[in-house]
């Protein structure tokens, strides 16, 4: 892509990856605007947030490149979408992934609606790529497909925090450093010598530095108590301070004595959290799972699935289709087939038994060679 005749927005964060982006694009004689987001938390909040440091670290880097750094607050979307979401989703009993609606609804949501709209391309630090392809006998003015495709760099790699953003966002993103490993990147800013160099990569959420989930979880829902049952016997063997602070397959910090204990099951009416004993009991196991209102990033899921049967030589046919997929940020990725039903949902039929499958997770869908990521779904019991 050519991107001397575009105009660039870069979104600085503070850290080194973002502050990376700036030198590739800057080392390319472009000289990007610069915007760094705000949601942390109100002033009178009491948290530990770094936002104050990070904002110092994101001038220092654009002040080196001669670029011009404009604030942009959206404390308010923030809380009121994505906390929504999530606070929403907890107290259902689910597990949400507040970074993945992050990158929708705020870094390429209600910045583009503030400030983005005027630039033809947003460029971040995520590790991910993207791919055009093009379109044969388009009849339409838009005669090429954007992919979002996955980083080399398979522990950072952040397609799956990118699964559930909208096709024109997709289309405007540019991922400057989405090509290299970590160590390549910070190789980069040591030799720049850029301010971020040596901060550490953020443990918290999204914007929210070092916000502790729990403590994010317990501000809005605070707690409650309940009982917690050993699912195989019905025994009682201690309490819970509020389902949402445990999610299915978690083993630490549950507290109990006589472990290992493994979450298996939530019951939101009865407000009990179930448990199993052992090492990996078969219960914190599946291998066939449901996921709904699948969001498809670049075609429809049943083409997509199309497209994998003819890249694996399988028969044609949608059940047939190999791809593969995971449901957490790691670097696993899982091979199955998805069968679709006729409600609209999809069946996931993993090669093998995974473990921790939650409701409320997202279910992000590659193809056989976990290159070209297809979009996410909720997953479902």
């Amino acid at each position: 892509m050519n991107l001397q005749d575009k105009k660039i927005a870069v979104l600085l964060s503070g850290g080194v990856d973002s502050s990376v982006v700036l030198y590739q694009l800057a080392s390319q004689g472009l000289q990007p605007d610069c915007f760094y987001i705000k949601i942390g938390p109100e002033e009178e909040e009491e948290w530990d947030c770094s936002s104050e440091e990070d904002l110092e670290m994101a001038t220092s880097v654009a002040h080196k490149y001669g670029c011009r750094l404009e604030v942009i607050d959206c404390h308010r979307e923030y809380w009121d979408q994505v906390t929504r979401y999530t606070m929403d989703k907890v107290r259902a009993g689910l597990t949400p992934n507040p970074d993945v609606m992050c990158n929708r609804l705020i870094k390429f949501g209600a910045f583009d609606q503030k400030r983005g709209h005027d630039y033809d391309l947003i460029a971040t630090g995520h590790y991910a790529r993207t791919e055009e392809e093009e379109i044969v006998n388009s009849k339409s003015s838009n005669s090429k497909l954007t992919w979002l495709c996955t980083s080399p760099d398979p522990v950072k790699d952040q397609t799956d925090f990118l699964a559930q953003i909208y096709d024109w966002q997709l289309r405007k993103a540019l991922f400057p450093i989405g090509h290299m490993m970590k160590d390549e990147v910070r190789q980069i800013a040591e030799r720049e010598h850029l301010a971020p160099a040596h901060r550490r990569d953020s443990q918290g959420i999204c914007f929210l530095g070092k916000i502790n989930y729990n403590d994010y979880i317990r501000r809005y829902l605070g707690e409650q108590p309940g009982d917690v049952i050993e699912l195989e016997t019905g025994k009682r063997i201690g309490e819970h301070r509020g389902l949402w602070f445990h999610t299915i397959g978690q083993r630490k910090g549950l507290g109990f004595g006589g472990g290992p204990w493994f979450v298996v099951k939530k019951d939101v009416h009865l407000n009990i959290l179930y448990v199993s004993h052992g090492y990996d009991p078969q219960t914190a196991y599946k291998q066939d799972f449901k996921m709904r209102d699948f969001h498809a990033l670049t075609l429809p899921l049943e083409e997509c699935l199309t497209f994998a049967c003819k890249e694996t030589a399988e028969p044609e046919g949608q059940s047939a289709a190999k791809v593969t997929f995971k449901i957490r940020h790691t670097s696993d990725y899982f091979r199955a087939t998805i069968e679709p039903l006729p409600d609209g949902e999809y069946i996931v039929h993993s090669e093998q038994p995974i473990h921790g499958v939650a409701p409320g997770q997202f279910c992000v869908v590659y193809d056989a060679q976990h290159h070209r990521c297809f979009g996410s779904g909720e997953i479902t019991l």
